[in-house]
């Protein structure tokens, strides 16, 4: 699948693996500091939620609040990073065809999916069950010994929520098309945990959860850090520091 025109993507100078998660399954693994993912729609309509967490001490995660209001916004693109609750950047949007990521919407549980959707079990319809975010997030990051204490806010990738007149926040459906991609990346060694559940807000009736694929890449090599200009590191004196304390961990 190629990314949509409008927007190029770089070039992916060797490609080191490979992987689809299939629609409305999960995946996760580690991320080493200086390895890159791009993350491609082959559907569209995907939805990619989103767990983080640093792999040598899990107790520091993705925090949600910091990433916003550090940067000053309320969704994610290309220049952005996703902060850690220790002011360290975890990872950062190299590349982006869409232009808006979701880091407000959450993840649909059991109980929301089946009053969306109704039932659908393993043991009648094998891998067209339905699976819901929360769930498939708690399978995942229960690999690396931890439970539902430790689901903190995701990041909703592929999605868009509008704000409406009455301030009430809409989705926005069609947002992502057949070979829209953004590339991720991994600032320091990353547990990643993701679902391509349906977005929680999706108003569609009928469960249709979409594939990504996954293609890793090494963006730098990891003695050499990233450079001064760097369009993430210097968007903003914020993003610098950020960086700074990630190094610092690793000097």
């Amino acid at each position: 699948m190629s990314p949509n025109p409008s927007v190029d993507l770089p070039p992916i100078p060797r490609v080191l693996w490979e992987a689809v998660i299939p629609a409305g399954t999960h995946w996760s693994g580690l991320l080493r500091r200086g390895i890159a993912l791009r993350v491609v729609d082959l559907d569209g309509g995907a939805n990619l939620s989103a767990l983080f967490y640093r792999q040598e001490d899990p107790l520091e995660r993705y925090n949600m609040a910091d990433t916003l209001k550090a940067q000053h916004t309320a969704h994610l693109t290309r220049g952005f990073v996703l902060y850690s609750d220790m002011g360290r950047v975890m990872a950062s949007i190299t590349a982006d065809t869409l232009g808006w990521h979701d880091p407000l919407g959450g993840i649909g549980d059991s109980a929301l999916f089946t009053r969306k959707y109704g039932v659908a079990r393993y043991q009648e319809e094998r891998n067209a069950m339905i699976r819901n975010g929360r769930d498939s997030l708690l399978i995942e990051i229960a690999k690396y010994g931890l439970g539902a204490r430790d689901l903190v806010a995701n990041v909703n990738f592929f999605s868009k929520l509008a704000v409406a007149e009455d301030g009430d926040l809409e989705f926005v459906s069609n947002h992502s098309r057949v070979g829209d991609a953004f590339d991720l990346r991994f600032e320091m060694n990353t547990l990643a945990a993701f679902s391509t559940a349906p977005h929680p807000m999706d108003p569609a009736a009928r469960y249709q959860p979409k594939a990504v694929k996954l293609i890793a890449y090494r963006a730098y090599a990891t003695d050499a850090g990233v450079p001064a200009d760097d369009p993430c590191r210097s968007h903003c004196a914020e993003n610098e520091r950020g960086f700074t304390n990630t190094e610092r961990l690793f000097a």
